[in-house]
């Protein structure tokens, strides 16, 4: 078998937030096809990086008070630590903000201005006067101008499903500030991507993408390839475009190319020859994984980039559809909203890998999450199948034979059978189906354990005279469980590992199968993988405490954006109708009886109090209140009351402010902090 050299990328996170169950279904379809590649013979770079770039950065840094290089590198911690956690293979994880982006990003312009493929024209946007910034789409909101519903985001409307311009929206307002935005022009850089439309046809039609990707794309070339908007203005967080003071590359321009930048990185490190791999004549297959929400971006625009560079372009984009739980979108709101970290503070990781492993196929469907069907799917197939097998082997040989497994199988025609179906199931692997290849491993796994409850070595162990015939049976499961957890590495790599200790045998490749465990000894048999309790999966459906993973904290609200497209929260009132919570959102608040051991006037602010609370933690929390016109602040120390623990901190121009206490007011007078009774102490919690 020829042997390949591929260089392969999953999407870059967004590194404003953790990594949660949508990450991970791409890094681990992903992962499975890169260890079961490599697992084949071929060699694999993987690489990946945190997208480091953009307004939603920019704007969560300034409300948590740091610099947004300060963030990326506390986020990309976070999102190192949950790879590490489900054993995504990565061979080097970098960030999008680092120098070898910086130089390929200019490099990549450079050339394609040379090539007359950059324009530069006015455009007229949203300016939002009190932050003195222009405003992305999805952070103006206003009226929809054809079905006249409210508080729509200024790319289109989620109630009629029009889009539009921003500059269409009816009573228009800033979601950063509040303000209603103003026209202003500013000089844009363009991508020509017309220029690339007969190249682009060519590539797409190559075999590079999945059929129906590649139908898709015909709509975008049927309405025409329009020129791409690749600047934004100061403030930004990103890249300076050469030449442009005030100007940034915009984060879609230089995502794409944080791939390189991770393999330039990688390729320094290992003294392999980058330069080389940027060539269009490379011999490395250049592999990216990502999601079909993303497909304009990587398939259209990436590649006419590279092209336009004079550098290759992908051999192969898989798209992949898009994870919900239970039937629904991912939510916070609604608990279902799932980290990396909040799974492996419960569960094995080779539980979730096996799970979406087995629903991941060739194509652009959406998979599912059923947190009822998961422990069931778990328990039957990889603990009720698999590791069963040894199991009910292993404790024979320890006893009876010393951990020594027979010099010969008594079924060669068996095991033979379980290597010629290798070859299908690689296929499968190779096909990025590895839906079917676990089909496929447990029609296997069934017929193993019909031959060990055919052959009842159970009974045959209590019989005199039949000691080499018990050696034989468990020595012939012993292999065919090898064999088995030998295809399943590529998704259960923490599982596999354990078992080749158990085997004290490497499970290295595929091809290493073929040649079973003769006459070779065995360690005591540990447990491989336990059931799951079926109630267990709720301890995955709690929602985050209120405050958790917020962002920007303006005009005394809070908004926060996960992704580059995710939905930006509002600032406007919400109607009485809609302000209406159930006990689960409300248990979500942390009430705290509070000590105030500090009072104080805040120099500059008519109606602020500044006060330092108690509330049975090491360090005490500071607090900005606007109760000034109720209280002289001395005789505020000493006093108890009510504070919210939870709320995300707040910079204000005095300091940070890490938490609200409670109080009343109306017309009446106020406001009047809220006190409990006699007998509470700082710390408790209300309930």
């Amino acid at each position: 078998m020829s042997t390949r050299t591929f260089l392969v990328t999953s999407a870059l996170p967004y590194a404003n937030g953790p990594l949660h169950f949508g990450h991970l279904t791409e890094q681990i379809q992903a992962d499975v096809w890169v260890r079961s590649m490599r697992m084949a013979g071929h060699t694999v770079h993987f690489v990946c990086a945190d997208d480091n770039h953009g307004t939603p950065i920019m704007l969560k840094a300034e409300a948590e008070g740091i610099t947004p290089e300060a963030l990326i590198t506390a986020v990309q911690a976070e999102h190192e630590a949950a790879i590490e956690g489900f054993g995504i293979s990565f061979d080097h994880y970098s960030s999008t903000h680092r120098p070898a982006s910086k130089e390929l990003v200019e490099r990549i312009y450079r050339k394609l201005r040379l090539g007359g493929h950059i324009s530069s024209r006015e455009v007229e946007q949203y300016f939002d006067p009190e932050r003195q910034m222009f405003l992305p789409d999805r952070y103006i909101k206003g009226t929809c101008p054809k079905c006249a519903s409210p508080d729509q985001y200024g790319d289109g409307c989620e109630v009629c499903g029009t889009t539009y311009a921003p500059t269409d929206l009816v009573d228009p307002y800033s979601v950063v500030s509040g303000a209603r935005p103003v026209r202003r022009s500013s000089e844009h850089y363009f991508f020509k991507l017309g220029d690339f439309e007969e190249m682009l046809k060519s590539w797409v039609r190559s075999g590079r993408l999945q059929e129906e990707v590649a139908n898709k794309l015909d709509e975008w070339f049927i309405s025409g390839l329009k020129d791409w908007d690749i600047s934004r203005d100061a403030p930004y967080f990103g890249f300076e475009i050469p030449d442009a003071p005030g100007k940034y590359f915009y984060v879609w321009l230089d995502a794409p190319i944080g791939y390189l930048g991770a393999l330039k990185e990688f390729a320094e490190r290992e003294g392999l020859d980058f330069e080389g791999w940027l060539s269009p004549d490379s011999d490395t297959e250049l592999v990216h994984f990502i999601g079909k929400d993303i497909l304009y971006f990587h398939t259209l625009f990436w590649p006419a980039v590279l092209h336009g560079a004079g550098m290759r372009t992908p051999n192969m984009v898989h798209a992949h559809g898009f994870l919900t739980v239970d039937g629904q979108k991912m939510s916070k709101a609604r608990g279902s909203f799932i980290t990396a970290a909040t799974y492996l503070e419960h569960f094995e990781p080779d539980y979730l890998r096996y799970y979406l492993a087995a629903k991941l196929g060739p194509g652009l469907g959406d998979l599912d999450l059923n947190l009822e069907e998961f422990p069931t799917k778990v328990n039957a197939d990889l603990v009720g199948k698999v590791v069963n097998i040894a199991s009910r082997c292993a404790g024979f040989i320890a006893k009876r034979f010393d951990g020594k497994l027979a010099a010969a199988l008594p079924d060669t025609t068996l095991f033979e059978h379980f290597i010629t179906a290798g070859e299908e199931i690689q296929q499968a692997f190779s096909s990025r189906d590895a839906a079917k290849a676990t089909r496929l491993i447990m029609a296997l796994a069934d017929q193993a354990n019909r031959y060990i409850d055919e052959q009842k070595p159970w009974v045959v162990a209590k019989e005199e005279g039949r000691q080499a015939e018990l050696q034989g049976i468990c020595t012939q499961g012993i292999n065919l469980f090898r064999v088995l957890i030998g295809y399943l590495k590529p998704i259960l790599p923490f599982t596999a590992d354990k078992a080749e200790e158990f085997l004290n045998a490497k499970l290295d490749s595929f091809a290493g199968l073929a040649k079973p465990l003769l006459d070779h000894a065995i360690e005591p048999y540990q447990p491989l993988l336990t059931r799951l309790d079926a109630k267990s999966t709720k301890k995955l459906v709690v929602a985050p405490a209120v405050g958790s993973d917020t962002a920007p904290v303006l005009n005394r609200q809070q908004t926060r954006s996960t992704t580059k497209s995710e939905p930006t929260p509002d600032y406007k009132n919400a109607e009485p109708g809609d302000s209406m919570i159930n006990i689960d959102e409300f248990n979500k608040v942390d009430l705290r009886i509070a000590k105030i051991v500090e009072a104080e006037s805040v120099e500059g602010a008519d109606k602020l109090l500044r006060l330092v609370l108690d509330i049975g933690e090491d360090e005490p929390r500071q607090v900005f209140a606007g109760i000034k016109s109720a209280y002289e602040p001395a005789t505020l120390v000493g006093r108890l009351t009510l504070m919210v623990a939870n709320l995300a901190p707040r910079k204000m121009r005095f300091g940070l402010s890490q938490g609200m206490v409670m109080a009343a007011s109306d017309e009446r007078g106020g406001p009047f902090l809220l006190r409990p009774d006699s007998g509470a102490e700082p710390g408790m919690r209300v309930r």
